[in-house]
């Protein structure tokens, strides 16, 4: 009644909407890792006489969707797992997934020297965070069949 009109609080600039309605690049990137932690099921198959003994596959699913694929070569006579193959859907990269996939590979065979012949731009920092070697794709296993080839 006397006076200046009372003024509703405006809000910081950048702000608009309701408080916590944004979501950032940093909000999405968390929900993502989140998810790539507690909603991811590891699966794994073998391929029948696919490429060679010891041929198989690490998928990741996502409520019932396949988001990610690991095909890999186990040899226990030589005590060596070669990872031949690394797919993870385009929503899920830098969450960690394939990180949690490659160790999730040696703890289900403990004892087993891992090397890789994958050369995707994306692997090599992958790789040397994991201690994986590269080895060329022409390197076989002496016990894998011959047919295999």
């Amino acid at each position: 009644m006397f006076g200046p009109a009372p003024t509703a609080p405006t809000p910081p600039p950048g702000q608009v909407g309701a408080k916590h309605s944004r979501r950032g690049k940093i909000t999405g990137r968390l929900r993502r890792r989140l998810l790539a932690y507690r909603a991811i099921d590891f699966l794994s198959i073998h391929i029948p006489d696919h490429s060679g003994p010891g041929e198989e596959c690490l998928l990741l699913v996502h409520v019932r969707q396949v988001v990610g694929q690991v095909h890999y070569q186990t040899c226990s006579d030589c005590a060596q797992g070669v990872i031949t193959a690394l797919v993870i859907d385009e929503r899920f990269h830098s969450t960690g997934l394939a990180n949690r996939a490659l160790s999730h590979l040696r703890f289900r065979h403990p004892g087993l020297a891992w090397c890789s012949t994958l050369n995707m731009r994306t692997t090599p920092d992958l790789l040397r965070r994991m201690s994986i070697p590269t080895v060329p794709a022409d390197t076989r296993c002496p016990h894998a069949s011959p047919a295999a080839a």
